[in-house]
């Protein structure tokens, strides 16, 4: 048998191949044939010089593992003998900052705690915080907050003398989302410890969210709105009253009359009281 010959390749007619292939420039300065297979030694990847020469090996970084965070966050057990700890306001403030608030602490930018005078006569309770209070770290500043501060003026009530605010939920819900009942249980012992600690003669439950938590009824706030209730905290009955939201009345104006006479009664009430 005979080796098989190489073809000889005419350089016009593979010139003329690549002009009909579309090619219409030479990317080299200088012709390189391809078509003969380079030998071992150019072929080996050659490493430039460099002035230092370093010692380190590369490989892969150690990362620390970190310990893994619930979603859900601390239990209503774990919420409750943490609240009960607390002796203080400050101290509960410190209580929530240190506590696993699971997904719904890390997705919100601050804790809202409170506003207003602690110690005041009335303290209200409303739902949760929404972006306004998120950023500002208070509760009712936006504009279900400003209509809050109109309602109690007209009843000679503000939070700069005489009303504490607070809401169930310390912190803002992903995407300012309904919370839901396990996010609420979680809660729950620390404001029931807070009313507890600022020890107000009268509750104004500001929403279904917090009417319902507290009073521990599935009744809607449409039927419970503008009734005294008795919220039992620790070994005190406080009259609590369910009231329509700032942030409903804004979506539903005609219901303000009746959010004004919820309001007069809370100003009989706290009438009654002072005797």
């Amino acid at each position: 048998m005979t080796a098989k010959s190489t073809p000889v390749l005419d350089p016009a007619s593979l010139l003329a191949w690549q002009i009909a292939m579309g090619v219409d420039e030479a990317i080299d300065e200088a012709p390189i044939d391809r078509f003969t297979a380079p030998s071992a030694s150019a072929a080996q990847v050659q490493i430039p010089p460099t002035n230092t020469q370093r010692t380190e090996t590369r490989g892969p970084r150690p990362i620390a593992a970190k310990p893994v965070q619930s979603i859900a966050g601390g239990s209503a057990e774990t919420a409750t003998a943490a609240a009960q700890q607390a002796q203080t306001l400050e101290e509960l403030r410190a209580a929530l900052e240190a506590f696993d608030g699971g997904l719904l602490k890390r997705s919100a930018k601050n804790l809202v705690f409170s506003d207003g005078i602690a110690g005041s006569p009335v303290m209200i309770v409303g739902e949760a915080p929404g972006a306004d209070e998120d950023r500002m770290g208070k509760p009712f500043v936006g504009v279900s907050g400003q209509l809050l501060d109109r309602m109690l003026a007209a009843i000679n009530m503000s939070r700069e003398e005489n009303v504490y605010i607070s809401n169930i939920l310390p912190w803002r819900p992903l995407g300012n989302r309904a919370p839901d009942d396990a996010v609420v249980a979680m809660c729950l012992p620390f404001i029931r410890r807070h009313i507890e600690l600022a020890a107000p003669k009268v509750i104004l439950l500001f929403g279904g969210v917090s009417a319902k938590a507290l009073l521990e009824t599935t009744e809607g706030i449409t039927r419970m709105r503008g009734k005294w209730k008795a919220l039992k905290i620790g070994s005190n009955d406080i009259p609590a009253m369910p009231i329509f939201h700032p942030a409903y009345l804004l979506r539903q104006p005609h219901l303000k009359g009746l959010a004004w006479r919820d309001l007069l009664n809370v100003k009989h009430k706290m009438a009654e009281l002072s005797k």
